[in-house]
């Protein structure tokens, strides 16, 4: 795989029991790359290896007074150099390829799973650590999977290094052969503790980086109730913890890295005293010393490989477990069996017996706002099957599209039948005309969905925004996730997009909590006019939606207890009323008692106002 390949038509299906399993299930699929990093890096390594014999040679050969032998050397060096400058080159791109390929085949599989879950992934992972992983543990992921072909190639050079030099001069290579080992393997038992602190250190980096997060997405909120001073000051709380965590992990690092220049250098002290003996001794040649003490001191570059393959494994290891927890996650407990089938027909729950007859505006109304989210990703096939409740999850029937399961239907397909709009919609930033062009039937257009959301402030606002938009809305660029705009601007246009897409079935949870009551009765009455024929379902409390509805459902503690219109609804059931008008005890009680004539009157001004 190259980089201009990109990106993976199929990125796989990883090993998700473990993180070990999965950065080797991860190497697995970069097998091809990886050995072609290795040759090269042995061709580099081993050229590297090469100089201190022709090193030796040229020096004796100035000590003997021969030229030939002199010219022969300087031409190997030359050759050598050629050799090392290729290897290096070629392992460098190899390496990065590796790196890059395999960061991007982590990001393919997080951004799969995560048009899996849709809105559930953030209810199950912390956006805190959603955003570690598809970032920087990506990049720690990616670290690993590159060094360890340059890591394989320098333990490779080692161990020729070593036999080449306990053959060529038994009495020093014997020395450096033996003392290799103990300078590779001195810095393992300090891994467990700088692990461990590197955990510390991004499992604080990841609650700093949550809470930033929420802090930015609730900053209008924030300023509103003056709680910027609060929040900053848990922000430097969490970051001074960040920062006490990440210079004690550095401090187990540098103690890693000062056992790896200190044992060197005792072993190169103890060689040239040693070598120095020898010669003066004449047991070796001169050559012969500038030989073992020249490769001794290159070997001191591929040894700092052992180091970097520890950290990278310590730094990778906790990102690759956090990667498994996303990629572990599934839509629901069961797999796609029906396939070529798009359903359509009515929208029915068996687990709370909500019915929405295809065709028809269907308002459900519940006292739990929580149910009703819940209730919403059911209708979508988004049940969550967390570990804490994976069993109830399984047992839960599905909810039926025409007769069929969604959960037993391909995934697109599900999307494709029955879009789901939760109560707080994300806006991606680009024009407005991005923002709608979505999949779609093609039988709504832009302008209908816009005029049907009322829209009609949100594009006069939008005209005037920029001065690069030519006075034409939809070139207007909107922020991330819509922060220049109102709550209500936000939501009516991410009522629109879902307009746009025209679904068969769509499922709207609180669309218009975040607008007057002027605005909402429009919004309602251009719901219902658009989505004529289609079936739509909206979960409120509002009077004026709920007034707009062909039926209303009541649902109570997770079962359908009535089945009506706005009013008939109003009038006869008192658990409908509580949740409608926002009763309270006192109020109920009389609704049910003596008090009937202000209750009653209460009833008449919301049919008024609707």
């Amino acid at each position: 795989m190259q980089i201009r390949d990109l990106p993976y038509s199929d990125p796989g299906d990883p090993d998700v029991r473990s993180g070990p399993r999965f950065l080797f299930w991860l190497g697995r699929n970069q097998l091809g790359g990886q050995l072609k990093s290795l040759s090269w890096g042995l061709l580099h390594q081993l050229g590297i290896a090469g100089l201190p014999v022709t090193v030796g040679l040229a020096v004796q050969a100035v000590i003997d007074r021969s030229g030939g032998r002199l010219a022969l050397a300087g031409g190997l060096i030359v050759a050598l150099g050629v050799l090392i400058a290729v290897g290096d080159t070629m392992l460098h791109r190899t390496a990065v390829t590796n790196w890059i390929t395999a960061a991007a085949r982590v990001q393919q599989l997080l951004a799969r799973k995560t048009a899996e879950l849709g809105s559930a992934l953030t209810r199950r992972v912390a956006a805190g650590e959603v955003v570690a992983v598809s970032t920087g543990d990506v990049e720690k992921i990616g670290w690993f999977v590159e060094a360890l072909s340059r890591f394989a190639a320098a333990a490779t050079a080692l161990v020729v290094i070593c036999v080449g030099l306990a053959i060529y001069l038994p009495s020093l290579g014997l020395m450096v052969a033996l003392a290799m080992p103990v300078l590779a393997l001195a810095v393992l038992p300090l891994l467990p503790r700088a692990t461990r602190r590197a955990d510390e250190q991004r499992e604080k980096a990841g609650k700093a980086t949550e809470l930033a997060s929420d802090t930015v997405a609730g900053l209008r909120v924030l300023r509103g109730i003056g709680g910027e001073e609060l929040f900053l000051g848990r922000y430097r709380r969490a970051s001074q913890e960040v920062r006490r965590a990440a210079v004690r992990s550095a401090r187990m690092w540098a103690l890693i890295s000062a056992v790896q220049v200190l044992l060197p250098g005792i072993l190169l002290i103890s060689l040239v005293w040693y070598g120095a003996t020898l010669a003066r001794d004449g047991r070796i040649d001169v050559g012969q010393l500038v030989t073992v003490y020249s490769a001794a001191t290159l070997m001191l570059f591929p040894l700092r490989h052992f180091e970097e393959i520890a950290m990278a494994y310590s730094f990778s290891r906790p990102s690759a477990q956090r990667a498994v927890r996303v990629l572990s996650l599934h839509r629901s407990a069961q797999e796609a069996t029906v396939e070529g089938v798009t359903p359509t027909g009515d929208l029915y729950d068996p687990a709370t017996g909500l019915m929405a007859p295809r065709g028809q505006f269907t308002a459900v109304v519940c006292g739990d706002p929580d149910e009703a989210g819940r209730l919403a990703d059911r209708l979508g096939g988004h049940a969550e099957t967390g570990e804490e409740d994976e069993k109830a999850a399984a047992a839960a029937p599905s909810v039926l599209l025409g007769g069929v399961a969604l959960d037993e239907v391909p995934l697109d397909t599900a999307r494709a039948a029955v879009l789901v709009q939760d109560k707080d919609p994300v806006l991606l930033s680009g024009t407005l005309r991005e923002l709608l062009d979505v999949p779609s039937s093609d039988l709504v257009t832009a302008d209908a969905a816009l005029e049907a959301a009322q829209c009609g402030d949100v594009l006069s606002a939008l005209a005037q925004a920029s001065a690069d938009n030519y006075g034409d809305p939809m070139r207007t660029r909107i922020t991330e996730r819509g922060r220049s705009l109102s709550g209500g601007q936000r939501q009516r246009l991410a009522l629109a997009r879902s307009l746009v897409t025209d679904p068969e079935a769509l499922v709207l949870d609180e669309p218009t909590s975040a607008v007057d009551s002027h605005t909402e009765a429009r919004v309602a009455a251009g719901i219902a006019k658009l989505r004529q024929g289609r079936t739509t379902v909206a979960f409120a409390s509002s009077p004026l939606l709920l007034d707009a509805a062909d039926r209303v459902v009541l649902v109570h503690e997770g079962t359908v207890v009535a089945v009506g219109n706005h009013r008939d609804l109003l009038r006869t059931e008192p658990r409908y009323r509580a949740v409608v008008t926002r009763e309270t005890d006192d109020e109920a009680a009389a609704a049910n008692g003596v008090g009937d004539i202000p209750a009653m009157k209460s009833i008449v001004e919301i049919e008024e106002r609707a």
